[in-house]
């Protein structure tokens, strides 16, 4: 399965950045982004999203 990572801006709550990873790399993305304090918004990619 593969899921849409979004990274959210620390004022506004916009997406600064968007990316599409399979499953075994959420958990990495989402350790990193508690160490350095980053908000993430994480959802189920559209199937022809990459």
């Amino acid at each position: 399965m593969r899921f849409q990572i979004m990274h959210l801006d620390d004022i506004d709550g916009r997406a600064t950045e968007s990316t599409v990873v399979d499953a075994a790399a959420v958990s990495r993305i989402v350790r990193e982004a508690a160490a350095t304090g980053r908000r993430l918004y994480i959802r189920p990619a559209e199937p022809s999203a990459s």
